[in-house]
């Protein structure tokens, strides 16, 4: 019996609008943003399932690099542990980290290592893209699987040649940015959108009680600071950012086809449409028949192919109507009626689309 996932995502069917929602969940700040970091590291302790040098000759390589840094003298030393693995650890470090506070890592196998459980990552220093140094990573690692091994077979579960480390690097160097000193802040939207645009503007105008936003494109709204009145930007993101707004959204219906998930906007509508739908199934079944020669007599043995061919077509859907909806709860109890499965579904929408009744952006993944 197949199961199917069938997904409809009703927001509110009544209103033409979605629910506020906050300035802060809809926009980006210009200038308030994180910046990515990265570093070559070692992690050692690991249970027999590090790199195996001969094939990773820059595990070797680092990790002489830091037994030289500590003191050991490894020079013209051959040594082939299998308790090590080399890393690169990535991370974010987020709008006004200061010195001193903890950022969360994450740690990727580059070798040929197949676990990182139960390893330590050794003193990792992080670098931006300006080559500077901004923090520094160390910690136990928490990888989110595991592995089995035997004799004749092997066990993965998750991703067991990544994981992360919570709270595990420390900022070392400050983003030098006066947040206080602009004059004027640009909201981004994260959702382009003339309407929810202007929307935003007049919510902050009426908040001041004075003209200082102004939209300029569907992407983005200017903010004059200076105009505000407020004792610096700080203070007036504060005051902004908690303002909510109905933002509009775009017609859109996306399809998975792997999984049979179907999710619709509130503003889908269909136009009135008539559907037949019908499944048509060709089985091939092969059935060898094996003829042996008589007892004591010459010949051998020959295997005589037999197949058996039929199609059958499903009865389907005679010429069903689907009403035009003036709300998606009508749209979806349209569609329910046609009674066909989430895949039998997703095929109707794309005709129903081709067809130009479908008023909606149609996305399949």
């Amino acid at each position: 019996m197949r199961i199917f996932l069938f997904l409809i995502l009703c927001l509110i069917p009544s209103l033409s609008w979605a629910s506020p929602i906050r300035i802060k969940d809809l926009v980006e700040f210009d200038g308030v943003r994180g910046n990515d970091i990265v570093g070559y590291g070692l992690v050692v302790g690991l249970n027999g399932t590090g790199d195996g040098l001969r094939n990773a000759p820059f595990t070797e390589e680092i990790m002489t690099n830091v037994l030289e840094r500590l003191g050991v003298n490894v020079t013209g030393e051959t040594s082939r542990p299998k308790n090590v693995a080399a890393v690169l650890v990535t991370a974010e470090l987020p709008p006004f980290a200061r010195a001193g506070s903890s950022i969360d890592v994450t740690v990727s196998a580059i070798g040929d290592a197949t676990s990182l459980l139960g390893g330590t990552l050794i003193m990792t220093p992080l670098k931006a893209a300006d080559g500077e140094i901004y923090a520094v990573a160390q910690g136990e690692i928490i990888a989110g699987g595991a592995t089995a091994q035997g004799d004749a077979a092997t066990v993965t579960q998750g991703v067991p040649t990544s994981g992360s480390i919570p709270s595990g690097a420390h900022v070392e160097r400050e983003i030098a940015f006066e947040f206080n000193s602009l004059d004027r802040l640009r909201l981004a939207l994260r959702t382009p959108d003339f309407t929810t645009a202007n929307r935003i503007e007049a919510v902050i105008n009426t908040e001041f009680g004075r003209n200082v936003a102004a939209m300029q494109d569907s992407g983005t709204v200017t903010l004059n600071i200076a105009q505000t009145g407020q004792r610096s930007t700080a203070h007036v993101m504060s005051r902004i950012e908690n303002l909510e707004v109905e933002p509009e959204q775009r017609a859109r219906v996306v399809v998975d086809q792997r999984s049979g998930t179907i999710v619709m906007g509130e503003n889908v509508r269909i136009s009135r449409v008539a559907v037949s739908q019908g499944n048509l199934t060709l089985r091939v079944q092969e059935a060898p028949v094996a003829v042996q020669p008589n007892p004591f007599a010459e010949g051998q043995t020959v295997v005589v192919p037999r197949t058996e061919a039929s199609i059958t077509e499903e009865p389907g859907i005679q010429m069903a109507e689907v009403p035009s909806g003036n709300s998606l709860s009508e749209v979806v109890a349209g569609l329910n009626a046609l009674g066909v499965s989430p895949r039998d579904m997703i095929d109707i929408l794309k005709s129903i689309n081709a067809a130009g009744a479908l008023h909606a952006e149609f996305v399949v993944n």
